[in-house]
């Protein structure tokens, strides 16, 4: 759904309409290593902007969270990198990691400190984002070579918790998806202290 040299308000649609198929299909999981925030259209008649205010990021205003939240009322388990913003003046969650139903995760070195890019919380209504954290700096990748490499950035955490899901859902198909999210959050390293730093842990 992503137009990579560009950022325009379309991929969001785009993005709708491939959970629409995805449920179509019956998909199970998305994991979306994708966030929107800031766009390319500028200088729009009467001041006029597409970019997103911090305000906006409540999980109810953005049309890709709106969409990731209608996949996962009808029981996608959705999983989506936090952002990478926590080093520069935006910081917080983008789109659609900022919607309830929407496990936005956060990424961590390999010690398990909080990597300085990762975007933090909260919601715009308060609630607790990211929801969790996994690793996401030197992460091994294979490119579409097919070499080795690594990669950092919340891009790779929320795949990692993404395959943990489906590991967990495999061994108990009975669980519905908010069940699902509700085991991971409460069973990881802060779930009795959770913050807008890593979330649940």
């Amino acid at each position: 759904t992503e137009d990579d040299p560009t950022e325009y308000r379309i991929e969001e649609y785009n993005w709708l309409f491939a959970a629409e198929r995805a449920d179509s299909l019956g998909v199970d999981i998305i994991t979306a290593s994708l966030g929107y925030s800031d766009f390319d259209e500028k200088n729009l008649p009467h001041g006029l902007s597409f970019d997103y205010e911090r305000s906006d990021m409540d999980g109810k205003t953005a049309v890709v969270s709106r969409a990731a939240q209608m996949a996962a009322d009808r029981g996608i388990f959705v999983v989506c990198s936090a952002g990478n913003e926590g080093s520069i003046s935006w910081e917080i969650i983008t789109a659609p990691a900022d919607a309830e139903g929407v496990l936005a995760v956060g990424s961590v070195t390999f010690s398990v400190q909080k990597y300085p890019s990762s975007s933090t919380g909260p919601a715009a209504d308060g609630r607790i984002k990211p929801d969790v954290a996994g690793p996401g700096v030197s992460v091994a990748v294979i490119t579409p070579s097919g070499a080795s490499a690594t990669g950092t950035g919340t891009s790779f955490s929320a795949p990692l918790v993404a395959g943990l899901a489906a590991g967990i859902w495999q061994k108990n198909p009975a669980m519905t998806n908010k069940e699902l999210m509700d085991l991971i959050k409460t069973t990881a390293s802060q779930a009795n202290a959770a913050d807008n730093m890593l979330g649940y842990g």
